[in-house]
């Protein structure tokens, strides 16, 4: 597995030849698919981006520069250069390799980063801090074509333009093209622009002329002349309307081209954008054939590309089916994704009703308000979005959709315990944040056929927001619906109430099943209806138990535990409960199956916890 010495100084890669750098980028590209292969994780983008990320490590010393990676799960190479290489099959495994920069996991990681948009930013945050500290190094933000697309981007860019000292952006753009050279005489100078004696010459001559007066001031006329007839010749970049000296498009998968115009970009004063053209999948057939599908992948057989395991169904495919089915019933249904309409289900919605099926990029405030104003037009809009992506919409709920009491449906995808993806996607929060948000109703199906109903009662039948909350993948032993009622008893008992909801209820059903074992006899209610809660079968349930456990996949404060002990409390309650949360932490990567253990979330340990709440309580 390739490897560089963590503890290295200066750029990792500076003294690797032309050759020697192509030739560590074929086995980089090798070892990244054996080890994808095996753990799953993210691999076209970061097939995409081997060439770049050497040219990088050629000039940039990332222990002390700062590199600042969007979204972040393109970093694999990067770890692979910074010591991590032989760990990289335990990447996304619980208690190894983080697959996203990790500050903690090492000294080159410069910022988490999980979720999109923020590189620019927070690269502009460093690079101001850097200046008014008085310290020395680089900074740079790597940000894909897809990341670009979030109004946070442009943000960082506004604030970006304004900078006076070292500040780079790295657009890597694999998909969308952002700046149109116009005809043949544009493009000729595009690529003098980027030849190496034009650089030197630019460099000699800026030194030379910015040694007295005179020479500045013939400086500025011919910098002014220069720049009057690049913008006659060339369409002008809005990246340079922003105040960034814009270098590109580059071609990304040539190493020595690129470490060259890097070394310039990263000498200028101000804020540079370097736009690099690269192939996701690049070096990898299956790959690059189809990107989307090798996105995020689960273990697969190398030589094929085939997976090593079919996926069954799934809660997002349910939804996305019968999404599709209640459009063809009311022509006012539309759905919308911030660009995750694979991730979400909506593919096939897509495909069918195209003109009622809006893709607004990675802006889920923006997908908010599109859908707040659409309701407001009497349209019924559907929003699916992962619970860990909608906390960037917190806003948009209050102001632009809860306010006016509109009729917006949200699918809150992947809530609870999502895995290897880590702290940055665990979906432990839409319980507490939703709840605080007045006059929504959020339902937890625990079921495909719960799920089905709950989204068409939603939908069809549904007042002001609306938000259905379930988890990632399949079924668990639990596959009944339970109704339309709020709150419904699965199993009577007399020794100790158990209530939980979604894909909770499954280990909640197996603990009841070895405490009966061990002659308890616990009664088990499911919530279906978890805002507004309604605590009264519970509080007529721990009336005659006197014992209460209440189990979720989520944060503690804001939880449905913590609101049920309080409304037991304003009755006067005094029993004995214990609340199974995740605590109020974020919680590492792993899978859900050890992660709940972990957590002691899993049947053994409520079972477990249940006996000592009965015996010391």
């Amino acid at each position: 597995m390739t490897t560089i010495d963590e503890k290295h100084s200066g750029p990792l890669l500076a003294d690797m030849s032309s050759s020697q750098c192509d030739a560590l980028c074929t086995q980089l590209r090798e070892d990244l698919v054996r080890s994808v292969s095996q753990t799953g994780g993210h691999l076209a983008a970061n097939l995409g981006i081997v060439e770049l990320m050497v040219a990088i490590h050629q000039v940039m010393d990332t222990s002390q520069d700062r590199l600042v990676f969007d979204v972040g799960h393109q970093c694999y190479i990067h770890k692979m250069l910074t010591g991590r290489g032989e760990a990289m099959n335990t990447i996304r495994q619980f208690g190894g390799l983080s697959g996203f920069p990790k500050p903690k996991e090492s000294v080159h990681d410069a910022f988490i980063a999980g979720h999109a948009s923020n590189s620019v930013a927070v690269a502009v945050g460093m690079a101001q801090a850097r200046d008014f500290l008085g310290k020395d190094y680089k900074v740079a933000a790597l940000i894909g074509d897809g990341a670009l697309t979030g109004g946070l981007a442009y943000e960082g860019l506004t604030n970006g333009g304004a900078c006076k000292g070292q500040l780079l952006v790295i657009l890597n753009d694999n998909g969308m093209s952002i700046t149109r050279n116009v005809g043949g005489v544009a493009e000729h100078l595009a690529r003098q622009r980027l030849k190496p004696q034009y650089l030197s010459f630019k460099k000699f001559y800026r030194r030379v002329m910015n040694t007295n007066f005179v020479g500045r001031k013939v400086y500025r006329f011919t910098h002014h002349l220069k720049e009057s007839l690049k913008h006659t010749l060339l369409p002008c970049s809005m990246f340079e309307n922003m105040g960034f000296t814009y270098l590109g498009p580059v071609n990304g998968h040539n190493v020595e081209a690129l470490a060259r115009i890097l070394r310039y970009a990263l000498e200028l004063e101000g804020p540079v954008l370097l736009h690099v053209r690269t192939v996701k999948g690049k070096g990898y057939p299956p790959a690059e054939k189809n990107p989307d599908a090798f996105h995020g992948v689960a273990p697969f057989d190398p030589e094929t590309g085939e997976p090593q395991k079919t996926a069954g169904e799934n809660f997002s495919a349910v939804f996305g089916r019968k999404l599709l089915d209640l459009a063809n019933t009311d022509k006012r249904v539309c759905a919308l994704t911030a660009a995750m309409s694979s991730g979400t289900g909506l593919e096939e919605f897509a495909q069918k009703l195209p003109e009622r099926f809006f893709d607004v990029g990675i802006e889920e405030g923006g997908a908010v308000s599109i859908a707040s104003g659409m309701a407001s037009q009497g349209a019924i809009p559907v929003f699916a979005v992962y619970s860990t992506f909608l906390q960037r919409a917190y806003d948009m709920l209050l102001h632009d959709m809860a306010l006016s009491g509109l009729h917006v449906v949200l699918g809150v995808d992947r809530a609870g315990l999502v895995g290897e993806d880590g702290e940055t996607h665990q979906g432990g929060f839409d319980v507490a944040y939703l709840d605080s948000i007045p006059g929504i109703t959020v339902w937890s199906p625990s079921s495909f056929a719960e799920l089905e109903r709950t989204l068409e009662e939603a939908v069809l039948y549904g007042r002001g927001p609306v938000a259905i909350r379930y988890p990632r993948g399949g079924e668990g032993i639990y596959t009944a619906d339970s109704g339309r009622e709020r709150a419904v008893v699965l199993r009577p008992g007399r020794d100790i109430t158990l209530v939980s909801y979604g894909s909770m209820i499954n280990e909640v059903l197996k603990a009841a099943q070895m405490l009966e074992e061990q002659g308890i006899s616990p009664e088990i209610i499911k919530l279906n209806r978890i805002t507004p809660l309604d605590p009264g079968l519970v509080l007529s349930s721990v009336r005659r138990t006197g014992a209460l456990l209440v189990a979720e996949d989520c944060v503690e404060t804001g939880s449905v535990g913590v609101r049920l002990a309080a409304a037991l409390g304003r009755v006067g309650w005094r029993g004995r409960l214990v609340l199974c949360s995740c605590g109020n932490q974020f919680i590492p990567h792993g899978s859900v199956a050890e992660l709940k253990r972990s957590l002691g979330l899993d049947a053994e340990s409520l079972c477990k916890r249940s006996l000592e709440v009965l015996r010391h309580g």
